[in-house]
């Protein structure tokens, strides 16, 4: 096991993965549960949900972004986009990120003074969340991207997955074996991003 600063440096976007895992699916259901279970949320209000996707389900996943890509890119230039989907298909599965409306307009209704906040906040919380489990997939040895393509195929994964009506579809992350090793990060000098003061 990788330390704490190992973990997050070494998360990075892996875009080549195969089906295979170096884990077993229960192991993986298991860190994901334990990142929902665990991620923080402002009031506690853990809205954020997720919809673990292997074998299948995750292929079924990509085939249904492919069909509402489909309806929109024009045909002449679709290769690219296929080619895309192609490669989140190719990995071993998929976890998708919701936050639940329906605790969030409860608490804009119980504390008011801070109903605009809610939303901002939900949507931090599930940063939060997706930062773990990416982060925890990456300490088994699995690669993973985070993609957005809610908008386009929230609708059918509702409905295919019979997930309620109130959970918002906020990003889909496929995961798999990596197949190919990321490349060079640049980094903006940390003078640039950071300030300190008070320090001894």
């Amino acid at each position: 096991m990788k330390n704490f600063n190992e973990a997050i440096a070494d998360r990075r976007t892996i875009y080549a993965f195969s089906k295979e895992s170096p884990v077993s699916d229960t192991t993986i259901k298991e860190l994901v549960e334990h990142a929902v279970k665990h991620s923080p949320s402002a009031f506690n209000s853990q809205s954020g949900k997720v919809v673990l996707l292997f074998g299948k389900e995750h292929d079924k996943l990509w085939d249904i972004a492919l069909e509402a890509l489909r309806k929109v890119v024009p045909a002449d230039s679709f290769a690219p986009t296929e080619e895309k989907i192609a490669s989140f298909k190719a990995g071993h599965g998929t976890v998708l990120f919701f936050d639940d409306n329906g605790i969030v307009e409860y608490l804009q209704k119980e504390y008011s003074l801070y109903k605009d906040n809610f939303p901002v906040w939900a949507q931090q919380s599930s940063g939060m969340l997706q930062l773990i489990v990416w982060t925890a997939l990456e300490n088994e040895g699995l690669g993973a991207s985070l993609q957005h393509y809610s908008e386009l195929i929230e609708a059918e994964v509702k409905k295919t997955w019979n997930v309620p009506e109130s959970y918002k579809l906020i990003a889909q992350m496929p995961f798999g074996k990596p197949t190919a090793a990321p490349g060079e990060k640049a980094f903006t000098p940390l003078e640039d991003r950071i300030r300190v003061f008070g320090i001894e």
